[in-house]
């Protein structure tokens, strides 16, 4: 029985999609549920696994090719086998000592395994199924033989030569919302400057506790989630989208938090971050950072967003003005926290710093609301009490 193979349902606002490469080739033994091809969308990477054991006899469309929801891209036959499929019967003793075709890898281990020069195929998955995991690709080590397979010649010193490497598609639609967004949002950006020694306080005072009790690390996320939320609240033009000549106002908070991944930036969305707790909140941003290296995040956990947080504190950056992320009206970078002489009640001193920016959409975004949105952040971070209290 000849079993069609389709492109999966892409959500509302993704019409198109990139096949990215083939894992398998005509003729070869596919297993149910095996990823058979990554399927990049301007959001996310998706598997499609084979809808039924068999062999591979056509594929309609080759890697590189756009395709759209339900678009065929091969055929399985059900009762074929692969020996059929296959211009030579290898020797016995070879196919015995052949991988697995079934074993599968996730694409960050397939990633770690093209740079090391390693087949997927020579590995040992411990995932289900026999799929290669991340840490598997981690600790896999090439075969002897593998020196032999030199690297890409590395351009020597003075050399001008040039790389021309398209885009991905994710790439190509990040840098089309950013153009978007400069041109449609009067954008402004406002500063201030937080004292974090009382957060750093608290979170040393019950790190050891709140982990036990949780199972996740007390990070900062939380608190600057939580000091937004504040700020929305009180302010909900923060958390408000233009529409035409329309203003609409979100009765809900959904924080984007970006993120990074292998190809490229991604902002997962915390829904309701409004009746989150701390706890919740750190959770699902470590839950959401190691989908993000695996390029498990799925369609919907990106689609949305009311408001957006940008961390490039992580990465040493002091200041930066970040850009709406529409059709959202405002975003809050946060940056390096660094120890630095402040002036408290006349008096030198040294605290940790860290700058905030809020950059806004001022055609519906007063000055005023921006500033003041801000300082309920600040004012939140510095007296952490707040937060608990609701006030």
């Amino acid at each position: 029985m000849l079993i069609e193979v389709k492109v999966p349902q892409l959500s509302e606002s993704v019409s198109e999609a990139t096949l990215v490469s083939w894992h398998k080739k005509e003729g070869d033994a596919v297993s149910r549920d095996e990823n058979l091809i990554d399927i990049e969308t301007d959001k996310v990477v998706l598997e499609t696994p084979a809808p039924a054991a068999g062999v591979l006899v056509k594929i309609v469309k080759n890697g590189g090719e756009s395709v759209s929801s339900g678009e065929i891209i091969a055929t399985i036959d059900t009762e074929a086998t692969a020996a059929a499929g296959a211009p030579a019967a290898a020797a016995p003793a070879a196919a015995a000592a052949a991988p697995a075709p079934a074993a599968a890898a996730s694409p960050s281990a397939r990633k770690i395994l093209d740079e090391k020069g390693i087949a997927s195929g020579d590995v040992s998955g411990s995932g289900r199924g026999g799929r290669v995991t991340k840490e598997d690709a981690v600790a896999a080590q090439p075969k002897a033989a593998a020196p032999a397979a030199a690297p890409a010649v590395a351009v020597a010193s003075g050399d001008r030569a040039e790389q021309r490497v398209p885009m991905t598609r994710l790439r190509a639609r990040i840098a089309e919302r950013l153009i978007q967004s400069k041109n449609e949002n009067a954008i402004l950006t406002t500063f201030n400057e937080v004292n974090m020694a009382p957060v750093m306080a608290l979170r040393k005072q019950y790190a050891e506790k709140f982990e036990k009790a949780h199972g996740v690390r007390l990070g900062f996320m939380g608190f600057f989630v939580k000091a937004a939320v504040a700020a929305l609240k009180k302010y909900p033009v923060l958390n408000a989208s233009v529409d035409g000549n329309d203003i609409i106002y979100h009765g809900y908070i959904d924080i984007g938090i970006a993120v990074g991944s292998p190809r490229g930036l991604v902002v997962p969305i915390l829904r309701d971050a409004d009746q989150m707790s701390i706890a919740d909140i750190e959770k699902k941003i470590a839950e959401y950072g190691q989908k993000a290296k695996d390029g498990k995040i799925s369609l919907e956990e990106l689609t949305g967003g009311t408001f957006s947080i940008s961390n490039g504190g992580v990465f040493g950056s002091m200041m930066s003005t970040p850009i709406i992320n529409p059709p959202q009206s405002a975003i809050l970078g946060i940056h390096a926290t660094k120890d630095r002489a402040v002036v408290e009640n006349g008096q030198v001193v040294v605290r940790p710093i860290n700058y905030l920016a809020m950059s806004y959409d001022h055609r519906i975004i007063d000055g005023r609301e921006a500033v003041l949105g801000l300082v309920t952040m600040k004012e939140a971070l510095e007296d952490p009490a707040r937060l608990i209290l609701d006030v």
